[in-house]
C-alpha cells in the first residue's frame, strides 16, 4: 500500500464512524475510513446489535418523521411518549448520577435531530414491535421508552450506512487497521495503518477515532474489569481490542469514565466466544422479568422484576458472572411462555423442558436440584397473587418475605410445561475511554484539546457507569459521531 492523504481520517466503520464520515463529507472534506475487519464482518459491534434506538419523541407525529406509519398504526397502537426529561432522568438514574452532565444533555437533546438526519442519508427505521411492545386488551402498548429500531437490525443499519458512505465518495478500506497515530509538536497528522502485513501512512488534517472499546481484549478486560472477566463471552466483534484508546493514550490523551465497568448481559451458556452473525443478537435471553433465575446452588440471586428489562439487562450479565461457575438458569412456566421474546425461539440455545417441577430441576445441569425445588416452592408461596399481572407496566405484583424479593411481574410457577434456559455473561462494550469536549475533540491530560484528534462511539468515556438504558448505545454513537464529523469537517475546510 502506498502512503495517501485526505482531509479527514475516520478509524472504524461502525455506526459512530459512519455518522462521523458522512457529517465530515457534508463540509466538503475528503474522507477515508479504516476498517480492521473484512467486509462481511465490518461495522464493529453495530453489525451485531438488535438495532434498538432510544430517542426523544413527544408523540406519534414525531415517530412519523423517523419511519412510515399507517393510519391504523397511528390510531390503534399506543406508542406513548418519551420526553427529554424522561430520557435524562433514566440515563442519570441507572448510572447512579455519574454520567457526564454535558455529554448526557448533548445525547438527549441531539437524539431526535440526529436520527432524522440519518434518515435523510438513507438509513431506515421501524417500530420495535417484537421486543418492546406487549398486546394489552388487543392493542399493542410500547413500554420502557423504546419505540424505534434500525430496519434490518444491526446488519441493516451497517449496510445502509456503508451504502450512503460509498455514494458520497468516502473511501472505505476493509482489512486495514490503524496501528498508531502520527503526531508532530502535539498535533495529530493522521495514522500509520496496516493492510495484510504492509504498513503505510495516511496523512490527514483531522482524525476521528471511532473503533470501539476493549471488550474483545482478554488482557485488558482482566486488567481493568477484574478477575473472571477473562471468562466472559463477547457478544459482538472480535476486532474491538482497544486499539483506538491505546493509540490516543500513547500521545497523552486523558482517560475518562468507568474503566472497571461495562455493558454485559445474560447470554446463552454455550454460545461461541465471539459474536456469530448467523445468530446475531439472539443468543441474548432477556425475558427474565417474566420468570426467575437460579444459580448453581439452586438459589435466586437477583430481583428479576426490579425494573423494566431495558434498565437492568446491561448490568445483570456481570451479576451472573459473579455467581458460582459463572452461569444461571432462567425458569418459566406455560402462563408466560408465549410472551417470551423472539430469541427464545431459535434453534441454537441451551434449553430444557419438563411437565413437572421435580423433573425440571433434575434437568438443570450444574444446579443443586433439591435446593432449587425448595427455592421455587418458597417463591411460589411468596407471590402477591392479589395484585393483577400486567407486563406492559411496572405492576407491583411482587413477593412478600423473601430475602431476595421480586418487585414486579411475579407469577406462581405452577403451570406445565415448564422451560428453563442456561445463560452466562456476554460482554457488549466497555465504559472506560477517552475524555472529549462537547465538540468531541479529545482532551489531553493537561486539560487542553489535542489538535486534529476527535473521538466518538464506545471509546468515549463518561456517559455510562454501572449500567445503561437499553437502546442508548447506537444513539450515542450516532450523536457523537455526527458531532465529531462536523467538528473535523469544519476544522479542515475552514483552513
Amino acid at each position: 500500500m502506498s502512503d495517501i492523504a485526505c482531509d479527514v481520517l475516520v478509524v472504524g466503520a461502525g455506526n459512530a464512524a459512519a455518522c462521523a464520515a458522512l457529517a465530515a463529507r457534508e463540509h466538503g472534506a475528503s474522507v477515508v475510513m479504516l476498517e480492521a475487519a473484512p467486509e462481511d464482518d465490518s461495522g464493529g459491534n453495530s453489525r451485531y446489535t438488535a438495532g434498538a434506538m432510544r430517542v426523544v419523541f413527544n408523540g406519534v407525529d414525531d415517530l412519523a418523521q423517523l419511519y412510515d406509519l399507517t393510519d391504523e398504526e397511528k390510531r390503534d397502537v399506543d406508542f406513548g411518549t418519551y420526553t427529554a426529561d424522561q430520557y435524562l432522568d433514566d440515563l442519570m438514574r441507572v448510572t447512579q448520577y455519574r454520567s457526564d452532565p454535558e455529554l448526557a444533555e448533548m445525547l438527549v437533546e441531539q437524539s431526535f435531530p440526529t436520527m432524522r438526519w440519518m434518515r435523510s442519508k438513507g438509513v431506515r427505521f421501524q417500530p420495535s414491535y417484537g421486543r418492546q411492545a406487549f398486546k394489552v386488551d388487543g392493542k399493542f402498548k410500547f413500554w420502557g421508552g423504546l419505540a424505534v429500531e434500525a430496519w434490518g437490525g444491526g446488519p441493516g443499519l451497517v449496510e445502509l450506512e456503508h451504502k450512503a458512505c460509498k455514494q458520497q465518495g468516502i473511501d472505505l478500506r476493509y482489512e486495514t487497521a490503524a496501528a498508531n497515530l502520527i503526531e508532530q509538536d502535539g498535533v495529530v497528522l493522521g495514522a500509520v495503518a496496516r493492510h495484510k502485513g504492509k504498513r503505510f501512512e495516511i496523512r490527514a488534517k483531522a482524525t476521528v477515532l471511532a473503533c470501539g472499546g476493549f471488550e474483545s481484549n482478554t488482557e485488558m478486560r482482566t486488567r481493568y474489569l477484574g478477575p473472571t472477566w477473562d471468562l466472559a463471552k463477547v457478544r459482538g466483534t472480535r476486532f474491538n481490542t482497544g486499539a483506538g484508546i491505546r493509540m490516543a493514550l500513547d500521545i497523552g490523551a486523558q482517560p475518562h469514565g468507568h474503566w472497571s465497568g461495562c455493558h454485559a448481559v445474560g447470554w446463552d451458556l454455550n454460545a461461541p466466544p465471539f459474536g456469530d452473525l448467523e445468530v446475531g443478537d439472539n443468543f441474548q435471553k432477556h425475558s427474565y422479568p417474566l420468570g426467575i433465575m437460579v444459580n448453581a446452588r439452586g438459589e435466586r440471586f437477583v430481583d428479576e422484576g426490579a425494573d423494566f428489562r431495558n434498565y437492568t439487562y446491561a448490568k445483570y450479565g456481570g451479576v451472573i458472572l459473579s455467581q458460582p461457575e459463572q452461569f444461571a438458569w432462567q425458569i418459566f412456566d406455560a402462563k408466560v411462555i408465549d410472551k417470551l421474546r423472539d430469541e427464545y425461539r431459535i434453534r441454537r440455545m441451551t434449553k430444557v423442558r419438563a411437565d413437572t417441577l421435580e423433573e425440571l430441576v433434575k434437568k438443570l445441569e450444574g444446579v443443586d436440584a433439591a435446593r432449587c425445588l425448595e427455592t421455587i416452592k418458597a417463591y411460589n408461596a411468596a407471590v402477591m397473587t392479589d395484585v393483577p399481572f400486567n407486563p406492559a407496566v411496572k405492576d407491583g405484583r411482587g413477593t412478600r418475605g423473601l430475602v431476595v424479593p421480586k418487585t414486579n411481574w411475579a407469577n406462581v410457577i405452577d403451570t406445565a410445561p415448564f422451560e428453563a434456559y442456561a445463560v452466562t455473561c456476554g460482554i457488549t462494550f466497555t465504559f472506560g475511554g477517552l475524555k472529549v469536549d462537547t465538540g468531541c475533540q479529545v482532551q489531553h491530560t493537561d486539560g487542553a484539546g489535542i489538535p486534529g484528534l476527535y473521538a466518538a462511539g464506545e471509546l468515549v468515556g463518561g456517559l455510562f457507569y454501572h449500567n445503561y438504558p437499553g437502546g442508548t448505545g447506537l444513539v450515542s454513537g450516532a450523536v457523537l459521531g455526527k458531532i465529531a464529523g462536523d467538528s473535523a469537517g469544519r476544522a479542515v475546510t475552514a483552513r
